[in-house]
């Protein structure tokens, strides 16, 4: 698989972001021979988007790919068509979630302080929301972008009987990118060396960090099931009708 670097200037002098682009899945549930990451959403593949809102994100220093070896030419590809400076690096995906997030980590700068770990086929996040989260998590060592959920949600037993209710106004569905102070997230890997994680902030709330939540947009889904292409393409084409 091809490796590239690029110098990227960071957004502050002290502060270095990279982030981590998980698209090495499977795509069992969307039912397809082609990765979810290069399926159209309208005229242009789904991780495209994706890469371009972390090329518009102002807080974001470099961007690192993970994929399956045989989409990176495709990827590669998109990265110069859409003119992603600041992508550095491709690298092949791990058989589970977990081991494609540390291959991306071990591409990262020297320089990185932080991580914002994202899910490539969130292809629709925003660059503010972007920044907004970044912040958060400079500020706080952790942060994640999530929204309110808003059916009402019930735990269950083995058997499929409600044990109990969650109040929904403490209840937030998570999404990415999540972000992590560089030595804090190694620390939580350190810790939890054969453990597979889906989720990162479950991860470094295994050492005590506390997370902090930013509210995010409820466009900003995950492109999972045939269903979600048509979703994910109506939310562009209101976005395009609103510009």
């Amino acid at each position: 698989m091809q490796f590239k670097r690029n110098v990227i200037i960071p957004m502050s002098e002290n502060t270095f972001v990279t982030a981590v682009i998980v698209a090495a899945g499977n795509s069992t549930r969307m039912k397809s021979e082609v990765s979810k990451q290069l399926l159209p959403l309208l005229s242009k593949p789904v991780i495209s988007y994706t890469l371009r809102a972390f090329e518009e994100a102002s807080s974001i220093s470099e961007v690192v790919v993970v994929c399956r070896d045989c989409d990176s030419p495709f990827i590669e590809e998109i990265v110069k068509s859409e003119n992603c400076s600041k992508v550095t690096a491709f690298t092949e995906g791990g058989a589970t979630r977990s081991q494609s997030v540390i291959a991306g980590i071990n591409c990262a700068s020297d320089k990185t302080t932080h991580f914002a770990i994202h899910d490539g086929a969130r292809p629709l996040v925003l660059p503010k929301d972007i920044n907004r989260v970044i912040e958060a998590g400079i500020n706080n060592k952790a942060a994640a972008l999530a929204v309110p959920v808003t059916d009402t949600v019930k735990v269950v037993d083995d058997e499929g009987f409600i044990v109990s209710t969650p109040l929904r106004s403490t209840l937030r569905a998570a999404q990415t990118p999540q972000v992590f102070e560089k030595n804090l997230y190694l620390t939580a890997l350190e810790k939890n060396k054969d453990a597979d994680f889906t989720d990162d902030c479950a991860l470094v709330e295994t050492v005590g960090a506390k997370v902090q939540i930013v509210i995010g947009d409820y466009t900003n889904i995950k492109v999972t099931t045939p269903q979600d292409i048509a979703l994910a393409e109506g939310i562009i084409r209101d976005r395009n009708d609103r510009e």
